[in-house]
Formats: structure tokens, sequence, C-alpha cells
């Protein structure tokens, strides 16, 4: 089975900034084919500013990398679903239209570390639920 995900930004800072902590073993499953991640060209322009911001000390070679990875093993979804709800960060919308709409064809999840960013709904997960998710199966 495939799972496909949505990983928020703020889940791979955490996974790069601690490899062996929760977020870290997402994006392991992310690495390792498990979990195969969806975006589009804003996602990833948000991952390299977020990620090139001094205060975490990233490498760009990690940082080229890791983004690589992400581009090489997941699903470039350039449908937008209409979001309706308010949402704190209007930066966040992006990666829950992304969800919305890759989810229209398969199941697919938000993985944030701020779910309480978005609406309340059952694809929106923190990184621990998506472990139990890919545990169940």
């Amino acid at each position: 089975m495939k799972y496909y995900a949505v990983i928020d930004t703020n889940v791979i800072v955490s996974a790069l900034l601690k490899w062996n902590s929760v977020p870290g073993v997402v994006l392991q499953a992310v690495f390792n084919g498990f979990v195969v991640p969806v975006y589009n060209d804003e996602i990833l322009i948000e991952y390299r500013n977020v990620l090139n911001r001094p205060k975490f000390g990233f490498s760009s070679e990690l940082i080229s990398e890791t983004i690589s990875q992400i581009e090489s093993l997941g699903v470039m979804e350039n449908a937008l679903e209409t979001v309706a709800e308010a949402m704190p960060d209007p930066k966040d919308i992006v990666f829950y239209s992304i969800a919305l709409s890759h989810g229209k064809t398969a199941e697919t999840h938000l993985v944030t570390g701020n779910i309480k960013h978005f609406p309340a709904n059952p694809i929106v997960v923190t990184p621990r639920q998506m472990l139990d998710i890919l545990c169940m199966y």
C-alpha cells in the first residue's frame, strides 16, 4: 500500500535538527519509500526558504539533498483545492490545499507539528499519528 503525505516544513526542520526523533522517522520513511511526498513548486520554495534560515545552520548540501530526495521520490500536484476555512498562517494554505487536491485520487495526509494551525480534518495528522498509520498496515 502506498502512503501519500504532504510534509509540512516544520516536520522537515525538526527531522533535520534531530534525526532520531518522531519527525526524523517520518522523513526516513519518505527517504526509504514508505511514504510518497506530495508537493508543488510553492511548497518546494517554502522548504528552501525556511531551511536556509541561518538560525538552523543547515549546510547547503543537506538542504539540496533533502529537497532533491523529496522531488525524486514524490509526486508533483499542480491542482489546488479551494480552502474555505480561515487559517492563522497564509503560508499553510498551500499545504492543506495540495493534500485536499491529491486526496481526491489517493488517500493523502498532511503531516504537521502545528496541527492547531489547520482545520479539524482527519487528513491532518501529527508526525506521531503518521507513524501510527504506517504501523497499522
